[in-house]
């Protein structure tokens, strides 16, 4: 198995943990009522933390999988 593989499996899955650890009711669901009045909301501790690192690992695994491409 190619290091690269293994890579992009590894942040594969910590993007996979990252999005299903970012606090429910944020976005599409505060729309139809799960959380309060609260229209403007901002990113605090481990929300910020976790909201950062998700962006991050994205980039990284879509990079991984254009460099898989060209090699």
């Amino acid at each position: 198995m190619n290091i690269l593989t293994i890579v992009q499996v590894v942040l594969s899955l910590l993007l996979i943990g990252a999005i299903l650890l970012q606090q429910k009711g944020s976005g599409l669901g505060s729309t139809f009522g799960s959380e309060g009045g609260n229209l403007y909301s901002t990113k605090r501790g481990v929300e910020k933390i976790l909201f950062y690192a998700t962006i991050v690992l994205a980039i990284a695994f879509f990079a991984i999988a254009i460099l898989r491409v060209r090699v």
